[in-house]
């Protein structure tokens, strides 16, 4: 046993213990016989560093993961990154640019600038791995996972290329979010909307034949240049006579038609809409609908939101070129000037070009940017097929989602979801298995060898072919085959890579899709391509056929020996029993980009679900309840918390506030609490060091004859089953509290103050045996129990307490969760021991309120005891006379004394010379006074409905608050004036 330090440093345990458990290969899966388990992390980002709410969410998956572990299943916790395409791809480029002088990607080929990221990937991705450690996360790190490497690229060609021939995975022309400063499409996680204060214009459109004018409005006039038609309701009697005919638009002069749709709403504006289906999500359905073809669709924007002409020529020349800011400048000031801009007529009366509004508009997360609707070629994947089966795995509980409140909204998105777009116009990714060539119509008109893209544009795959024909596949092999059954012609079929080497005219040219795919994609198949699917790289040892060794059996041990439940080996389920997961845990806000993604892919490839569970938990919030986010400067840095206070405290405050459902507000106060108990917890075993008690060597509760150590075994069981219970409902707030309240409160506070020599009667200065061996056992428990939430805290007092005759041989991290035994309680003790204590605390509580000073001893008086009540006094009376600091008295008492009841007795403690009494009375009666008078004060201003509806919601809950507290304390008091008589 060594002795403990006599301050908790957490810094100076932390990085020792994860350094040891890694190189000791504790997080490894090793365990042949026993029942597997298996999670996987939502790969972070390479290029990300550890926020908040990865704190929350990988604290919660190591709760678990060190909890199966230690009930003895064969623990997996899969371990990678995202290779994350925009934000790698943006990171090395602005590197590349601060060089002297500076480098631009299109100053080098596609596989040089790639060569570059893999190079950045060496020296500088991965921070946030090493960051994970400090956090305590029991990884399986030897066989870290990358969306790049060998084995998954392999996974996600295959999936890319199997779904394209099964009909599931086509190219269509659809809008798209696109982002002008990136030059790419983007998903909806990665848009930004911002509340901007714009404007609302009023455009008056004149019917073709002359006869009037149709009013519309719009925040985007400009778009008007690519308007194909003016939708008005079916039941709106102000315009069905107008349907199918023709406007004449301002400065383009299109002819464009009036439609009926149930997009229009006849309760908002005019009751028309203008309908640009190239450049608004919403019209582009009602172009569909009013017969449509997306290639026919206007576009009049480029890559970087410039006005470009339109398939009919009418855009005028003098705003191509424009962008979209300057284009609306100039095409307001045109229908003003041509007398199509209806003014705006304010409260005041004064006319204004437009009327004010705050609008809801898009922005690019990383870039800045607003993004634009934009009408593009780009590869889906038919979700609306694949999502049937995921649908029907959440609907019969074979996918049970936790909390159930976020199953509707499952339901709601899955039951309309529209076609996934897994396309991405970057140079960093996968690129897609895609070659392009002429389509058959085009192969006996080519004159000449088409002008090969440099893949630095959007749709550089066209490769001077007006209408390309794609070939997919896993590689150029297979690619070729396929172009050849197609073509059916003698001309020579080459790669574009090739037209350098081989300068025959006529050839037949295919030239790769210079897109790649999406990182939600590659993510999807997280659950199985990282677990050796199909073929792709195995990550670890377990592959191999069932129960053949993989490595050194796992230690055990007398208390702690490792178990399989007595369950031999389990290896239902596919990749050896590690698919399906067991858990999946993730915030809500990736449901559908993530976690739904794998319920359609796993389905559809393994015929399964990915996972049994999805726990889907809240959002880290500032202190006051706001999104934390850095342009507000509220962000919290969870590494400067395990600075300061230790990633133990981290992990508890966490774990602690994690209730289902609910987000969770920063507390740093709550923080350093949680270390204030590790630090407790710390010098209870100080205390059991300091009086010869060790760590148990049994699994079993020690014999105990005497009351309190009953009670103590009692309360350790039930404490058991509480938490088994809480983790096995995903109540991790259930557990972490009820650890907490036992450890605290039951053994720190009580128990080892009752074991003290006075409590039976030992003058010696020391503790008997029996309570020796039950403390020892007791706090073994805790260690276990609390290990899931505060790993190193744990380890290190699992050690130091060790027996010297009976050293620890293996550590905590693989020790054996505690049993809940029942079998030997003796619920008569756990009552007196019960008693005791609250008896004790309200001998405390009576003494504080009326200012007794702490040194008194006085006599107790009890009335209206019973034969088991008077029992219970004589035997605990050293414990009494110790820790309330009083003496069983015969008789009644007499002159002005408190009173306390519990149960059927009334116990009185006479004050007449200990306190003045009267004075007391006084005091008590004052702050009475005061208390009541704020409490009436605070529910004066909350009973305002003025006050409710104005002020902050932050200022009303602190006035609800404050008014709670107000109504406790003169309650609080109004009981101690009760006691004095």
């Amino acid at each position: 046993m060594s002795e403990l330090p006599k301050t908790f440093d957490p810094a100076s345990i932390e990085s020792r213990w994860y350094a040891h458990w890694e190189a000791s290969g504790q997080f490894r899966p090793d365990r042949p016989n026993a029942e597997p388990w298996t999670i996987v992390n939502p790969p972070p980002n390479v290029t990300g560093s550890l926020h908040i709410g990865h704190a929350l969410d990988n604290t919660l998956q190591d709760i678990l993961t060190r909890h199966a572990r230690l009930k003895g299943k064969d623990a997996l916790w899969v371990v990678g990154t995202d290779h994350a395409g925009i934000a790698t791809q943006m990171v090395v480029e602005r590197q590349m640019g601060a060089l002297s002088p500076p480098q631009k990607r299109n100053d080098f080929s596609r596989e040089e600038f790639v060569a570059k990221v893999w190079d950045w990937k060496q020296e500088s991705g991965g921070e946030i791995t090493q960051q994970l450690r400090r956090l305590g996360c029991s990884m399986d790190w030897a066989n870290e996972r990358f969306t790049m490497d060998e084995g998954f690229s392999k996974a996600v060609l295959k999936v890319f290329v199997d779904l394209h021939k099964q009909g599931l995975l086509y190219r269509d022309k659809r809008l798209v979010n696109w982002d002008p400063g990136l030059g790419t499409a983007i998903s909806d996680l990665e848009v930004e909307t911002r509340e901007i204060k714009g404007s609302f214009w009023h455009l008056r459109y004149p019917l073709a034949d002359g006869s009037g004018f149709i009013e519309v409005a719009t925040t985007r006039p400009e778009t008007m240049l690519a308007d194909m038609a003016v939708a008005v309701n079916a039941s709106d009697e102000r315009y069905t006579h107008l349907i199918g005919k023709q406007v004449k638009l301002p400065i383009t002069g299109r002819l464009i038609p009036i439609i009926a749709d149930d997009h229009a709403d006849p309760e908002l504006g005019s009751g028309a809409v203008k309908i640009t289906p190239g450049h608004d999500f919403n019209d582009f359905e009602v172009g569909k609908r009013a017969g449509m073809a997306a290639g026919s669709m206007l576009n009049m924007l480029d890559a970087k939101a410039r006005v470009v002409q339109v398939s009919d020529g009418l855009i005028p020349a003098e705003l191509l070129g424009l962008t979209t800011a300057e284009a609306r400048k100039t095409v307001v000031a045109r229908l003003k000037d041509e007398g199509f801009l209806i003014a705006h007529v304010d409260k005041d009366g004064e006319e204004h070009d437009a009327e004010p509004r705050t609008i809801q508009t898009p922005y690019g997360d990383r870039s800045g940017v607003v993004i634009e609707p934009w009408l593009t070629d780009q590869w889906y994947v038919d979700a609306k097929t694949l999502a049937q089966p995921a649908i029907e795995a959440v609907r019969t509980g074979a996918i049970d989602i936790v909390p159930k409140t976020w199953e509707k909204t499952f339901f709601n998105w899955m039951e309309n979801i529209q076609p996934w777009c897994v396309s991405r116009q970057l140079w960093w990714g996968h690129r897609i298995p895609a070659w392009f060539g002429p389509s058959k119509n085009e192969l006996g008109a080519l004159a000449q060898r088409p002008v090969v893209s440099t893949g630095t544009t959007h749709d550089a795959y066209k490769v001077g072919y007006d209408n390309p024909h794609a070939f997919v596949g896993v590689d150029q092999a297979e690619i070729l085959q396929q172009a050849r059954e197609f073509y059916g012609t003698d001309r020579k079929i080459i790669f574009s890579d090739d037209l350098l080497s081989d300068q025959t005219e006529n050839n037949i040219v295919l030239s790769q899709d210079s897109d790649v795919l999406d990182t939600w994609f590659s993510s999807a198949l997280w659950p199985f391509a990282t677990l050796g699917w199909d073929g792709t790289q195995p990550p670890f040892a377990l592959s191999e056929v069932e129960g053949q060794a993989t490595s050194a059996a796992p230690a055990t041990g007398a208390s702690t020996s490792l178990s399989t439940n007595g369950e031999g080996a389990h290896r239902h389920g596919q990749l050896n029993g590690r698919y399906p997961n067991d858990v999946l845990i993730s915030g809500f806000d990736i449901l559908f980009f993530w976690n739904a993604r794998m319920m359609m892919q796993g389905l559809h490839f393994m015929k399964d679900v990915p996972f049994r569970t999805l726990y889907l938990h809240g959002l880290v919030r500032a202190a006051d309840g706001a999104k934390m986010s850095k342009s507000k400067g509220n962000v919290v840095n969870p590494l400067g918390l395990i600075d300061q206070y230790g990633a133990d405290a981290l992990r508890f405050f966490m774990a602690a506030m994690e209730s289902q459902g609910r987000d969770i507000k920063m507390d740093q106060k709550r923080v350093e609490g949680y270390r204030n108990f590790a630090t407790k917890l710390w010098n209870a075993a100080r205390f059991a060091q300091a009086n010869g008690i060790v760590a148990s060597t049994t699994l079993e509760a020690p014999r105990a004859d005497l009351a309190v150590n009953k009670w103590i075994i009692a309360e350790t069981i039930a404490t058991v089953q509480t938490v088994d219970l809480a983790l096995a409902d995903y109540r991790f707030d259930g557990a972490a509290n009820a650890i907490y309240q036992f450890a605290w409160s039951r053994f720190c506070d009580w128990y080892l103050e009752l074991i003290k020599p006075q409590m039976v009667g030992d003058e010696r200065g020391v503790i008997d045996d029996e309570s020796k061996a039950v403390a020892g056992w007791v706090l073994d428990q805790i260690l276990v129990l609390l290990h899931p939430f505060m790993p190193f805290i744990t380890e290190e007092l699992w050690h130091a307490m060790a027996d010297p005759a009976h050293p620890r041989d293996h550590d905590l991290i693989v020790a054996q969760w505690p049993m809940a035994d029942a079998r030997s309680l003796d619920p008569e003790a756990s009552k007196e021991v019960d008693w005791l204590i609250r008896l004790v605390q309200e001998i405390r509580t009576a003494r504080n309120e009326l200012n007794v000073p702490p040194g008194a001893r006085l006599p107790l008086h009890v009335r209206d005891a019973n034969a088991t009540t008077l029992a219970r006094l004589e035997r605990q009376a050293p414990a009494l006379a110790r820790l309330a600091r009083v003496t069983h008295a015969d008789g009644e008492a007499t002159g002005g004394a408190a009173q306390v009841v519990v149960d059927e007795a009334t116990f009185v403690l006479p004050l007449e010379g200990v306190i003045d009494l009267d004075s007391e009375r006084a005091r008590l009666t004052k702050a009475i006074a005061a208390a009541e008078k704020e409490r009436d004060a605070l529910s004066g201003r909350l009973g305002n409905a003025s006050f409710v509806e104005r002020a902050k919601p932050e200022a009303v809950e602190k006035a609800k608050a404050d008014h709670a507290d107000k109504a406790a304390e003169a309650a609080r008091l109004q009981a101690a004036l009760g006691r004095l008589g």
